[in-house]
């Protein structure tokens, strides 16, 4: 039997995304942002940054998921949903990005925080997506913080998977015997392309896909509320299991608005 892997931190991810590198990092989205939302193309803008800042292709690519203009934020604001709009919603679960963001969680990878509040990975799946060590654990939590014992839940959750991605079909196979032993009303789909159809939804939409976010009605991202919680205290989430596990030693690189110093000029 194959020993799962991790989906942790890569080589030189201590030293690209450490204390020392973060005020460089937070300044680039800041900039980044201010070019997006004066019409900048994205390619040319994150060059003129990178270049700025002298940023490696990988500190690039966090940038680059964690900026946004001025209007994709006001948009992703006012439509983001909380876990009570989920209460009776037809939910529809970006697949491959709800559970590669949790499971780079659980196991101490690099999670980012962008200007829009999202939390996001950096990890890439490359044609194939492989189970890790994490994936199980984050399927639980999934369910157990959407169906807690006595909280309103979704009407249907509907798991979208991208079928051209090498291990969908065995994912697909691991979420259906989880919805059938805790009799879930999940149903999964593998579709040739799942971000239309997302964008789509009528419904609430869990995905921290940019594309997605700035066309869907509403979204949800899981990891956040995974890591808040329900507010709710009659419906207060157990302290023990995978839920939490994402708290201890959680890598998160907050490179919001928040977190952003003054924006200094481009020149």
């Amino acid at each position: 039997m194959t020993e799962l892997r991790r989906r942790a931190r890569a080589t030189g991810d201590d030293r690209l995304f450490g204390e020392a590198a973060r005020p460089a990092l937070r300044a680039a989205v800041a900039d980044l942002s201010w070019l997006l939302t004066r019409g900048y193309s994205g390619d040319a803008a994150l060059k003129l940054v990178g270049d700025k800042h002298v940023l490696s292709a990988r500190q690039r690519m966090a940038v680059l998921r964690s900026a946004c203009s001025d209007e994709a934020l006001a948009r992703r604001r006012a439509t983001r949903a909380d876990l009570a709009d989920l209460a009776g919603a037809d939910l529809a679960i970006d697949g491959l990005n709800a559970l590669i963001t949790i499971e780079s969680a659980l196991s101490h990878g690099v999670v980012l925080r962008g200007r829009d509040g999202a939390l996001r990975d950096l990890a890439a799946v490359h044609g194939a997506y492989e189970q890790v060590l994490e994936t199980s654990f984050a399927v639980d939590a999934i369910a157990r913080l959407l169906h807690r014992d006595g909280a309103p839940a979704p009407a249907q959750v509907v798991w979208y998977l991208d079928r051209p991605v090498a291990g969908s079909g065995r994912l697909r196979a691991l979420l259906e015997a989880r919805a059938e032993q805790r009799r879930l009303p999940w149903t999964v789909q593998l579709v040739l392309h799942p971000d239309p159809i997302l964008a789509q939804h009528a419904g609430v939409v869990a995905s921290s896909d940019a594309w997605i976010l700035d066309r869907c009605a509403r979204w949800i991202d899981l990891l956040g509320a995974l890591l808040r919680g329900p507010t709710e205290s009659s419906h207060a989430l157990p302290l023990e299991g995978p839920v939490l596990a994402a708290r201890p030693d959680l890598w998160l690189l907050d490179l919001s608005d928040e977190a952003a110093p003054p924006r200094a000029d481009l020149g």
